[in-house]
């Protein structure tokens, strides 16, 4: 952990430099020209987990262009910013939102890591950003007054899944394996301290994201022969990982967090390898058949946008995000300390839950839901209090 911290400080001391000591450029009178505001939207739009990303980019930008066709006295327009999920790549990038582009307000960074490498940069350029996806717990202990998050954390979810698949199985053995992103790590950490915490046997093994197979953990999984395992990381290796366990023998009940929570695990795995997989997200992803009016409009105005793509992971959350900045741009608020200011007071109920942020940024309320690959699909169960299991 020591190195990522000496890693991430390096990467935003070098991003500082890049700023060149420039004054604050969201608290000036607003990025764009003349009657446009520009808003950013940073994170992997295509790089390997870009299909977690994705989504949410085209929630915001379904809310801005419905803002925009009022032919407002002041536009937005919405700037993507492609870290390829590097966090090098996120803090090369920020300054030139903030000084070129001087954007006035962020919609991310989409991943944990990007975060802390661009999130201070993103509080000395005085731009308020909301992250509708990073979840690692510790964004919010940093002080960050133009911070806001839109999804609970890795705490809840490593928690809640690892106590869903106690209540399921009655597992004597747990295995969690993670990769070495901080997301993963941090996700990871959770899940395992939830299982001893409850008493059960927990083992832990670390896959290189980079490496072209992970037999050395399947080796290890299979010897400890446990009764659940928990995955801490994205679906580009969990899918791989799923695929090789399952063919090696493994039959453990298998979970993962919202990293992992993309059609894409189960093309990696297989269908057949990757049935009955559980995944946590702390977001409601509105598949099938909607009945509250609010979400009927919602996908079938994301549909009409994205030829009839339906509503994927944190697309909701995205839209909310975009609608909360928008809000306050309708409101007469144009610079990002405005914008910032207007966001203490915000309590709406958006399309993905209730928003209301406290002063660290963190949302009052948050709920954890669980899904599961079922017939090669996957299907919400409901909320990891109620959710049943099967498998």
């Amino acid at each position: 952990m020591r190195l990522n911290k000496i890693r991430f400080g390096a990467i935003a001391a070098a991003a500082a430099l890049a700023l060149g000591g420039l004054s604050a450029c969201g608290g000036d009178d607003g990025g764009g020209s003349g009657d446009t505001l520009n808003i950013g939207f940073m994170g992997d739009l295509s790089g390997p987990d870009s299909a977690i990303v994705i989504p949410p980019r085209q929630g915001a930008q379904l809310a801005i262009d419905q803002y925009n066709a009022t032919n407002p006295p002041k536009k937005i327009k919405l700037i993507p910013y492609d870290t390829q999920g590097k966090e090098e790549q996120a803090a090369q990038l920020a300054p030139k939102a903030i000084k070129d582009d001087k954007i006035v307000a962020m919609i991310g960074p989409a991943f944990s890591g990007e975060s802390l490498a661009v999130d201070a940069l993103l509080e000395q350029g005085k731009v308020a950003n909301i992250t509708p996806s990073a979840t690692n717990p510790d964004l919010s202990k940093k002080g960050w007054k133009f911070w806001h998050r839109l999804v609970a954390t890795d705490a809840a979810q490593g928690a809640q899944v690892a106590e869903a698949m106690i209540k399921a199985k009655s597992p004597k053995t747990a295995y969690v394996i993670n990769g070495k992103k901080p997301y993963s790590v941090g996700i990871g950490d959770h899940a395992f301290n939830a299982f001893k915490a409850k008493g059960v046997n927990v083992q832990r093994d670390q896959i290189d994201e980079t490496a072209p197979d992970y037999s050395s953990t399947v080796t290890k999984v299979k010897s400890a022969n446990p009764d659940v395992i928990f995955y801490g990381g994205y679906y580009s290796e969990g899918g791989k990982l799923l695929k090789q366990l399952r063919d090696g023998g493994v039959t453990a009940l298998w979970a993962s967090g919202d990293g992992s929570l993309d059609a894409k695990l189960v093309e990696g795995a297989g269908a057949k390898q990757a049935e009955n997989a559980v995944l946590a997200c702390p977001c409601f992803i509105p598949f099938g058949e909607q009945t509250d009016a609010t979400l009927v409009k919602f996908v079938a105005d994301y549909k009409a946008k994205n030829n009839n793509t339906a509503p994927a992971i944190y697309s909701t959350e995205g839209y909310d995000a975009a609608t909360a900045l928008v809000s306050a741009i309708k409101a007469g608020n144009v610079t990002g300390e405005k914008i910032n200011e207007f966001l203490k007071t915000y309590d709406v109920k958006g399309v993905s839950k209730q928003v209301k942020w406290g002063p660290d940024g963190e949302l009052a309320t948050t709920t954890i839901h669980l899904y599961q690959v079922q017939g090669g699909s996957i299907k919400w169960l409901g909320t990891a209090d109620q959710a049943q299991l099967k498998g």
